[in-house]
């Protein structure tokens, strides 16, 4: 059970982060669509805006949901990049295994799994990134085509080279796994609340129906046989239903008959003689 709430808790927080990449995508797409045009029409050529650049504002935004929601407060996004332009996108060592394997396969559309960052565990949700659109390289391509105070900020060494339609990075939401396993928990206690609430009521019928129909009818029973033995002939036993205990009645009242015609031959014997 407990394997498959963690399952059911994976699968929660995993929606979660689809509608978190799903709202991160939009953002990038109109700053990409709609913010970038207007920012290079009052930019000259070798100028360069933090705000025109997708990562920029999707970061911006993201920490911003992070500080004022907190259903986000312990999601960590990172756009990471094998040769990122700012050095804070640069991938770890294990976000580069994670993008060599997207790499490889390109059927893949999402990797996730556990890790340890800064010596505490993490559930991480990766999905591919690549450039897809041509405006793009006018940053990426060389030293020589990209913004000249991009350069004065950030040098000529990082972030140039890229192709269209590489993976050359990944958007990777984490998770701390106590989240995971509080969500898991709080699961766990509630199925196990509904469980034993229905044993608890399962109990209290079964013991309802025991004493209605079994203890009650055979404490009657006892209570006739106990008269009937002390000579009280008059004591009658009631047959209640169609069941076993009713065929246990039946059984006294002809053991009852049985005995009160043995008494009587008795009487007349003794009388007889």
């Amino acid at each position: 059970m407990a394997k498959i709430l963690n399952y059911k808790a994976q699968n929660e927080i995993s929606s979660n982060a689809w509608l978190l990449f799903r709202t991160i995508n939009s953002i990038r797409s109109y700053t990409n669509e709609e913010v970038n045009p207007e920012l290079e029409k009052r930019l000259k050529n070798d100028e360069f805006a933090a705000q025109a650049i997708p990562s920029y504002s999707s970061r911006r935004i993201f920490e911003k949901l992070r500080n004022d929601n907190d259903a986000y407060k312990n999601y960590f996004y990172k756009e990471a990049m094998l040769n990122p332009t700012n050095p804070r996108d640069k991938a770890d060592s294990y976000e580069t295994t994670v993008i060599q394997n997207l790499q490889k396969d390109k059927n893949l559309k999402e990797l996730s799994g556990y890790r340890s960052l800064d010596g505490e565990r993490f559930y991480y949700i990766a999905r591919p990134l690549a450039i897809t659109d041509p405006s793009c390289l006018r940053c990426h391509s060389t030293p020589e085509a990209a913004p000249k105070n991009m350069i004065e900020k950030y040098g000529k060494e990082n972030g140039f080279g890229w192709k269209l339609n590489v993976i050359n990075g990944v958007q990777i939401v984490s998770i701390p796994a106590s989240q995971v396993l509080q969500k898991a928990q709080q699961s766990f206690v509630l199925v196990m609340g509904i469980v034993t609430l229905i044993f608890a009521i399962a109990i209290y019928m079964a013991n309802f129906w025991l004493k209605r129909y079994v203890v009650r009818p055979i404490k009657r029973v006892v209570r006739v046989a106990e008269a009937v033995s002390t000579g009280e002939m008059d004591a009658e036993f009631e047959k209640e239903a169609n069941d076993e205990i009713g065929s246990l009645v039946e059984a006294f009242t002809r053991m009852k008959i049985s005995l009160v015609m043995a008494i009587k031959n008795f009487e007349r014997y003794r009388r007889g003689n």
